[in-house]
């Protein structure tokens, strides 16, 4: 079916991104919120996002309107898009009264970081067309959703709608807690935070080794394929035969620290040393200044 409306349910900073996202390649938008005082500042991030989505060539001009009636949202729509509050509980009633509301025929794509899809689709008559869509903020600017379904028709049908914005949909085998990409990030903090805890180098210096040397690369191409490289002519099976070991030898030596008061307060900072008096609104301008000119210069080795 072709998806003529796109419902967002949940107008913050996620539910804008998607918003902007959609209108810029042309799909009118109808967004909800309980807030009546969201609107404006949803508006507002919408008009931002299309903005940046401009500067890659993205012009589209769609509809897009805010109501905090939530029945009047979803009429039309084909897709919905739900963004509420990381909360089992809220989801499970929200999805519940959102499956009552919609189309037969819509797909129900729930944005959730680390909740498992069966159990906040546990009070859904028709749970099969509701899917777990995971986005990475800001959505409208990085490409990944990670989908995680019980029907393949549906799920086929989502990945090809977020392929048509312009996302790269992964899709997961089975659900996990935290998905794929927030299990990879934790595992990297947790290395991160204990590099901090031990003492090993400052915050700033910590962060700065990632950004200017294997993020580069992950980047471009991700772990599997990056080691496959590092085999040379032998590729990855040349890699995990002779460097193999020595990787074995650095996840023993990984740690696992604690996030105790003064193990946060290194953090906090030392994240206050690198930030230089700069606000959180001006990071996050620097932070999608940064991702723009990413995404116009990138070019995938992998894809």
């Amino acid at each position: 079916m072709e998806i003529e409306r796109l419902a967002i349910v949940g107008a913050g900073l996620i539910g804008a991104s998607w918003a902007a996202l959609a209108c810029a390649h042309g799909l009118p938008v109808s967004a909800y919120d309980p807030n009546p005082e969201a609107e404006q500042r949803f508006l507002d991030h919408v008009a931002r996002s299309r903005h940046q989505l401009a500067e890659l060539g993205l012009e589209g001009t769609a509809e897009v309107s805010f109501s905090t009636d939530l029945e009047r949202a979803l009429d039309g729509a084909g897709f919905v898009q739900e963004n509420g509050p990381e909360n089992e509980v809220v989801k499970r009633k929200l999805l519940a009264e959102i499956d009552g509301l919609s189309a037969p025929e819509a797909i129900i794509a729930s944005s959730t970081s680390a909740l498992v899809r069966s159990a906040i689709v546990a009070d859904c008559a028709r749970p099969e067309r509701i899917v777990v869509a995971h986005p990475f903020n800001p959505p409208h600017l990085v490409p990944l959703v990670e989908i995680v379904g019980a029907d393949t028709e549906i799920v086929a049908r989502t990945a090809a709608f977020y392929r048509s914005l312009g996302r790269r949909p992964v899709v997961l085998n089975r659900e996990m807690p935290g998905h794929i990409a927030n299990r990879l990030a934790s595992a990297l903090y947790r290395e991160a935070v204990h590099l901090v805890e031990q003492g090993v180098a400052s915050v700033a210096d910590i962060d700065a080794a990632l950004c200017n040397g294997p993020g580069l690369r992950w980047a471009l191409m991700g772990p599997h394929m990056t080691y496959h490289l590092g085999g040379g002519e032998g590729g990855i099976a040349g890699y995990l035969t002779h460097l193999g070991p020595s990787q074995v030898r650095r996840w023993q030596s990984l740690g696992s620290p604690s996030l105790d008061a003064e193990v946060q307060a290194k953090i906090v900072s030392g994240v206050a040393e690198e930030a230089a008096g700069r606000s959180i609104a001006e990071l996050e301008r620097r932070r999608d200044e940064g991702l723009l000119a990413l995404l116009k210069a990138r070019k995938l080795v992998s894809d």
